[in-house]
């Protein structure tokens, strides 16, 4: 117990090799704004590659999004939307419920549509034309089928390798087809019961509510793409009749709930929420209302959740639509393959990072991995904390960003069952809130030399965030964390 440290004899200080070090903060971060606006991170030429290759979007058809009342499908002319009007300018040119949200992508210019029709199966990497290969983001609008063994692990495959993926959900008993599934049931059992990771690998669970009205609102991020995208400013949405989704952050850290209903917030009452699993992204929304145009083939019953001034469900739609495809500003987004931290083995001392002093030193008591310089956080053997940051760019256009750095812990502690000293390795925004705690190291985790430690940043494409590693030391025997060679690859 922490109570009986004070009673022991023997306290291990560290060594020489760094002796009495002073408190305070070195900080040198203008390298680094240098690296963040430059030309290595986004292409120059963005805008006429993405004229040249358009962010295709397949949307499902094939899990009875047509039962009943429901006419979830951008167009009748199946697998190619084009067949029915080759320049629609209007919505009700395509004959669908959700065909507003596929004529306002298609009238950009920047997106290539296709349908899985009825009858068919999702697949990955067969080869066939409506391979998920084939395509940057899934669209699955209120499925009413149980995906099969063979296309869970498509779906989860084709997210993992770096597509996007789009869960429209509904209320719980919306089983159109009567086949004893609903959506609610559809989209748990996809992330619960699949070949490739079971284990909440989006970070939510689909609430087993039907929440009759509500008008859910966005939460305040301003350099959220997804709410802040190139198709309008997102307030908030609707709900007639729908759910909301439980977040579960400490299952998967990117998880994050962009709009509340009413009342509620933080990992609970999330109707629309965003996450990444792999190098790719997903968006699941609580309810198909805000999708429903109103206008569709004969004999279902509609609902004009698109243009409801209640919410700005188009926005979110086509902004999400984007983020998932990994583009902005319409579709004219890159990302060029970068390394992203500013002296990454702090060979540079302090050069682009902000620690405490003495933090980032080539004192002989612990080794670097490479080079001569380190940041070595603690290791006093006194109450103490030692901090190291660096703010970073992740460009939008990136699907895929990984954050690692290689890390060594020693310790003279000798219990094999409490932390006494910690180190946490957290995301912050760039006002300095918490968005992230991506791990926490302590005296328990010592082990001879380095250990990379590798994490998916992914969920803060377009954002300016800050990475930053605190260290806090209890009150006797050092515990050293030692950090190396850190990294923020994107693509």
């Amino acid at each position: 117990m922490l109570g009986s440290r004070s009673s022991r004899s023997s306290r291990s200080s560290r060594g020489s090799g760094r002796p009495g070090r002073a408190r305070g903060l070195v900080s040198a971060l203008a390298v680094f704004g240098a690296l963040a606006a430059g030309t290595t991170v986004q292409a120059a030429t963005a805008p006429a590659a993405a004229a040249a290759t358009p962010h295709r979007i397949l949307f499902d058809n094939s899990k009875a999004e047509t039962a009943g009342n429901a006419d979830w499908i951008i167009g009748t002319s199946q697998p190619d939307p084009l067949g029915q009007d080759s320049t629609p300018s209007a919505e009700t040119d395509w004959t669908g419920a959700i065909s507003a949200w596929g004529v306002a992508l298609q009238k950009t210019g920047n997106y290539q549509l296709k349908t899985l029709p009825s009858g068919n199966s999702i697949t990955y990497g067969t080869g066939a034309a409506l391979d998920l290969q084939n395509f940057d983001t899934f669209v699955l609008p209120e499925p009413n089928v149980l995906l099969s063994a063979a296309e869970k692990t498509a779906v989860m495959k084709f997210v993992q390798n770096g597509g996007g993926l789009f869960l429209v959900s509904d209320h719980t008993g919306a089983d159109r087809n009567n086949d004893g599934y609903d959506a609610v049931e559809v989209i748990n059992d996809l992330m619960s019961n699949n070949s490739v990771d079971s284990t909440d690998p989006f970070g939510f669970v689909v609430d087993t509510l039907s929440v009759s009205t509500d008008n859910p609102r966005a939460i305040s991020d301003t350099a959220n793409p997804v709410l802040n995208g190139s198709f309008g400013k997102v307030t908030g949405s609707i709900i007639r009749s729908g759910t909301t989704v439980t977040l579960k952050p400490a299952d998967n850290p990117a998880v994050k709930g962009l709009v509340y209903r009413t009342g509620y917030s933080g990992n609970t009452g999330a109707f629309f929420a965003t996450s990444t699993f792999g190098s790719g992204r997903v968006a699941v929304w609580g309810d198909s209302s805000p999708i429903d145009d109103g206008t569709g083939q004969s004999g279902n019953t509609l609902y004009d959740g698109w243009n409801d001034t209640a919410g700005t469900n188009a926005a979110l739609a086509l902004n999400a639509t984007e983020w998932l495809s990994g583009s902005t500003g319409g579709g004219g987004g890159t990302c060029t393959a970068a390394q992203l931290v500013a002296n990454p083995g702090f060979e540079s001392g302090a050069a682009s990072w902000s620690a405490t002093s003495g933090v980032i030193t080539t004192g002989s008591g612990e080794a670097a991995r490479t080079g001569s310089y380190k940041a070595w956080l603690d290791g006093y053997g006194s109450a103490h904390t030692d901090t190291l940051s660096q703010s970073v760019t992740i460009p939008s256009g990136c699907t895929s960003a990984t954050f690692s750095f290689h890390l060594h812990i020693d310790t003279a502690e000798t219990t094999t069952s409490t932390a006494y000293d910690t180190l946490k390795v957290q995301v912050l925004s760039s006002s300095g809130t918490v968005l992230s705690t991506l791990a926490t190291y302590s005296n328990l985790n010592a082990a001879s030399g380095y250990t990379q430690r590798s994490f998916n940043l992914g969920a803060y494409a377009g954002q300016s965030v800050t990475l930053k590693f605190t260290g806090t030391e209890g009150s006797q025997l050092q515990t050293s964390f030692v950090v190396d060679d850190t990294a923020l690859q994107v693509s």
